[in-house]
């Protein structure tokens, strides 16, 4: 119940705060590539079930529907702004809005794509699957894209086992680092 709370309130008062640079960011994604400024991304969620989560488009139109690892060359299909997008995760905050709504929490393994069947069914055994997906995870602060899934899966695992609210705490704090430096993003 608190950690609820506290994702209602966090993100209801990131989004009030970062109203202006997220319009800023929307606006920059807009003129530097064509389509629209937010993408919605087909994720499976809470007890594997799809949802639509916000991301600014960092990727063209025209890119396939796959994990960014799975394309053959990934930095042909980003859009001008793309890559500092990604590197500096400012993609991401449109998931404030998911974290509001009830789809995502703060804290949590991060939301498979609706095709990543691999990563769904390892979730699915690990009993990890009834967990929120998170914004940030404790995958995300040991390795981001750099992680092969049974090690993605592992943590996650570890997280339902060690989670607390003190524990999403510490996540959220030791996001920040890998944020800031990009460290673990792939393209």
């Amino acid at each position: 119940m608190l950690k609820r709370v506290f994702d209602v309130a966090a993100a209801a008062l990131g989004l009030l705060v970062l109203l202006a640079p997220l319009a800023v960011l929307w606006l920059l994604v807009r003129l530097t590539s064509p389509g629209p400024g937010l993408y919605w991304s087909q994720r499976v969620g809470r007890g594997s079930q799809l949802f639509s989560m916000p991301k600014f488009r960092t990727m063209r139109i025209d890119t396939p529907e796959v994990a960014t690892h799975l394309l053959d060359d990934p930095d042909r299909w980003l859009t001008p702004i793309g890559a500092p997008l990604r590197r500096l995760s400012l993609d991401e905050l449109p998931q404030l809005w998911s974290v509001l709504v009830g789809d995502m929490s703060l804290v949590g393994p991060r939301p498979a794509l609706f095709n990543q069947d691999d990563l769904i069914g390892a979730r699915r055994a690990a009993g990890v699957d009834h967990l929120r997906p998170g914004v940030t995870g404790w995958a995300q602060i040991n390795g981001r894209d750099e992680l092969s899934i049974p090690d993605k899966v592992a943590l996650d695992a570890d997280y339902l086992a060690r989670r607390t609210f003190g524990f999403d705490l510490m996540v959220l704090a030791r996001t920040v680092a890998p944020v800031v430096t990009g460290r673990g993003v792939t393209r």
